[in-house]
C-alpha cells in the first residue's frame, strides 16, 4: 500500500494561468527554485497496465526520476482540480481505478466542471505541462495513426505541435501505423530525436526501419538542442525517443502477429474510439504471454531516468541546483 509519511501538502502558490493548480510541497519547491521536474502521466497507471503491474510502473518511474536527481509529477484531476504530484490518498484511488476518467487535453475543462478524478494522457498530459511551466516529460508510447483507419488519429499528435515541451518516449504505440505517424508528425513540425539511435523504435521492439533525421547520444545533447529549439521560438515539442531496454525488447514478428491478430479481435467484437488502445494493448499482453506488460514496464522505467537526466542537465545550464527534494527522501513511497 502507499507509504502516509506526512499530511496533505498540497497548495497553489505556484505561478500558472488556472489558478486552483493544486502542487505537492516538493513538487511547488522545484518549481519555485528552477529545479528539475519531470511530468508523469497518469493514465498509464488507473486506465493503461492493469494492477498490480500500475503499481509497479507507477515506482519504477517516480523512482528513476528521483535516482536521476530530479523531482516526479504525476499529473492529474483530483476531484476537479488539476494536480502536480498526487498525495498518497489520491494515487492509491487511482491505482485502483476506482471511478478514475481518461482525460485528454479536451477533456479538462469538463472533468474541472465535474468534480471528477481524471487521469492525463499524453495530450491531456502536455496541456497540464503548459499550464505549470514543466518542460521535461516522461511517457511509455504516444498516440498516432491507427492502423486501416488513418481517419483516426490520436490528439496526442497534434498536442505535441502545439506544446513546448520535451517528450521521452519509446515512439508510438506499436498497435499503430508508425510510418504514417512518422509523416503526421513531419507534417505537423514535430522534431523527433532518436537517443542512441537512428531510427524510430516500435515501442515494444528496437527497430522499425524507419529512419529519423536526428540523433543525440547524451542528455547534454538534448539539453543544448532544446535551447536552441526555444531561442528559435518553436510552438511545438520535442519528441526523444529510446528504444526498450535490450533485456526486455521483443520480437518484432511476434508482436506483429499479435497486433494484427487483436485488431481483428476488436474489429470482430465491435471495439472503437478511446476503447480500442486499451483493449488491443490488454489482448496483445495476452498473446504474448505477459511479456509485452514485462516491455512495457522497463520502457517507462528507462524513459523516465532517461528525462530525469534530461531535467537535471536543463538546470544545469541554466546554473540552477536540480532539487534538494529527490534525493531528501520526502517524496511519497510506494510499497
Amino acid at each position: 500500500m502507499v507509504a502516509s509519511k506526512r499530511t496533505p501538502l498540497y497548495n497553489g502558490r505556484v505561478a500558472h494561468a488556472l489558478q486552483s493548480l493544486r502542487t505537492t510541497a516538493v513538487v511547488e519547491a522545484a518549481l519555485q527554485h528552477g529545479g528539475a521536474v519531470v511530468a508523469l502521466e497518469s493514465s498509464v497507471l488507473a486506465q493503461g497496465l492493469a494492477p498490480p503491474f500500475n503499481r509497479e510502473a507507477a515506482t519504477r518511474m517516480m523512482g528513476a526520476v528521483e535516482q536521476a536527481g530530479a523531482t516526479p509529477a504525476v499529473t492529474a484531476i483530483v476531484r476537479g482540480q488539476p494536480s502536480l504530484g498526487l498525495e498518497d490518498v489520491d494515487l492509491e484511488r487511482f491505482l485502483a481505478r476506482d471511478g478514475v476518467r481518461k482525460v485528454s487535453a479536451r477533456d479538462l475543462s469538463m472533468a474541472i466542471a465535474d468534480g471528477a478524478d481524471g487521469a492525463t494522457t499524453v495530450a491531456g498530459t502536455l496541456a497540464m505541462c503548459a499550464l505549470s511551466g514543466i518542460e521535461v516529460f516522461a511517457t511509455g508510447g504516444i498516440g498516432g495513426v491507427h492502423r486501416n483507419a488513418p481517419f483516426d488519429e490520436s490528439a496526442d499528435l497534434v498536442e505535441l505541435s502545439r506544446t513546448a515541451v520535451i517528450v521521452v518516449c519509446a515512439g508510438a504505440k506499436s498497435i499503430l501505423d508508425l510510418p504514417a505517424t512518422l509523416e503526421r508528425l513531419e507534417t505537423l513540425g514535430v522534431t523527433v530525436v532518436g537517443y542512441q539511435t537512428n531510427e524510430l523504435p516500435g515501442f515494444f521492439t528496437t527497430t522499425t526501419g524507419l529512419a529519423l533525421t536526428a540523433r543525440v547520444d547524451s542528455a547534454a545533447q538534448i539539453a543544448r538542442a532544446w535551447q536552441a529549439h526555444r531561442a528559435l521560438g518553436r510552438p511545438g515539442a520535442m519528441l526523444v525517443v529510446q528504444p526498450p531496454p535490450p533485456h526486455a525488447a521483443l520480437d518484432a514478428g511476434m508482436v506483429d502477429d499479435a497486433t494484427e491478430a487483436a485488431l481483428a479481435h476488436a474489429e470482430r467484437e465491435g471495439v472503437r474510439g478511446a476503447a480500442v488502445t486499451p483493449f488491443l494493448l490488454a489482448d496483445v499482453q495476452r498473446r504474448t504471454q505477459g511479456a509485452s506488460v514485462h516491455a512495457n514496464l522497463a520502457l517507462l522505467e528507462a524513459n523516465a531516468a532517461l528525462a530525469g537526466e534530461i531535467a537535471v542537465a536543463l538546470a544545469a545550464l541554466r546554473g540552477l541546483p536540480a532539487t534538494e527534494a529527490a534525493s531528501s527522501g520526502s517524496f511519497p513511497g510506494i510499497t
